[in-house]
C-alpha cells in the first residue's frame, strides 16, 4: 500500500515537471468543513446476511490546488472525518419472516455501531468553472483509519437467541460469533473514490455534494487459519456535503 503510493506521487511529481510548460500553475488552498451519512457493511466470510448500517460522518476538509492541465484542474484533499459505521444483521427464516424470539416476543435485531477516526487522502481531477460557476469532479486515493469504540444493539437475551433450523422456523443463518467478538485490529486502511459536484461563489466560498464509496483492504479480526474469519473487511458508501473557504488565492486573471 505505502509503495503503491509513493510511487503514484512520484509519478506525479515527474508528470507535472515534464508539462509544467503545458500546465496552467495554481497555488491555491481552501479549508473548510464536511458531513454527511455513511452506509456500511461487513464482508464477513464465513458469510453474515446484513443490511445496510447507518450512521453519521462529519470533519474537516483541506485542499491544495496546483495545475490546470488542458481542462483538468488537479488538486490534492485531505480530510480527518469521524464516522461511525459497522454492521447490521437481517435475522430471517428460510422463508424470508422475521425471526421472533421466544423470550421477548419480538423479532431479533443485532447491530454493533463501531466508531473511527478516518484520514482519506484523494487525487483530484475536476472540470468547470473554479471561481464563479460548477464544477464536476472525480478524486481517489488511500484511507487510514483508527478504531475509537464500539457498542452493541441487541433487543434479545444472548442465551436465548434463535439458533438456525432447517425445517422453516429459525435462523437463515447460524454464523453468530461475530456478535461476541469485540475488535482485533485496530487500524483500518482501503481504497476510496468517489464523484461530485461543486459550486463556486465569489466572497462565500465552494459548496460540495459527493458520492463516494470505500473498500477496505484490512480486517477488523484475525484472520489466519486458526481464527474463526478468514475475511471482515469493511465497505462503505458516503453521501457527503462541504464547504470550504479559500486561504490562499492564485492572482490570474484568467482563472474564471
Amino acid at each position: 500500500m505505502m509503495r503503491t503510493l509513493a510511487v503514484l506521487v512520484v509519478c506525479h511529481l515527474s508528470f507535472t515537471t515534464s508539462f509544467a510548460q503545458v500546465g496552467d500553475h495554481r497555488s491555491e488552498l481552501a479549508v473548510g468543513f464536511n458531513g454527511g451519512y455513511v452506509l456500511s457493511n461487513v464482508g464477513f466470510m464465513p458469510k453474515v446476511p446484513q443490511t445496510m448500517h447507518k450512521g453519521p460522518t462529519g470533519g474537516i476538509t483541506l485542499r491544495y490546488t496546483c495545475e490546470k492541465y488542458f481542462n483538468s484542474i488537479c488538486a490534492i484533499v485531505a480530510e480527518l472525518n469521524y464516522a461511525q459505521i459497522g454492521w447490521k444483521e437481517e435475522i430471517l427464516t428460510p422463508d424470508d419472516a422475521p425471526v421472533i424470539n421466544a423470550v421477548t416476543g419480538l423479532a431479533e435485531a443485532y447491530q454493533r455501531d463501531m466508531t473511527y477516526l478516518q484520514l482519506p487522502v484523494f487525487a483530484r481531477l475536476g472540470w468547470g468553472r473554479e471561481r464563479k460557476g460548477l464544477q464536476v469532479f472525480f478524486q481517489v486515493g488511500p484511507q487510514f483509519g483508527t478504531f475509537l469504540s464500539e457498542k452493541t444493539k441487541m433487543n434479545f437475551p444472548w442465551d436465548s437467541r434463535t439458533p438456525a433450523y432447517s425445517d422453516g422456523t429459525g435462523r437463515t443463518s447460524g454464523i453468530v460469533a461475530q456478535d461476541t467478538m469485540a475488535v482485533q485490529h485496530r487500524i483500518d486502511y482501503g481504497i476510496a473514490g468517489g464523484l461530485g459536484i461543486e459550486m463556486s461563489v465569489p466572497r462565500v466560498g465552494h459548496i460540495l455534494l459527493e458520492g463516494r464509496y470505500y473498500y477496505g483492504l484490512g480486517d477488523i479480526y484475525g484472520n489466519s487459519k486458526r481464527d474463526y474469519f478468514g475475511r471482515s473487511n469493511f465497505s462503505n458508501i458516503v453521501i457527503k456535503l462541504s464547504y470550504l473557504f479559500d486561504i490562499v488565492k492564485t492572482k490570474n486573471s484568467k482563472i474564471k
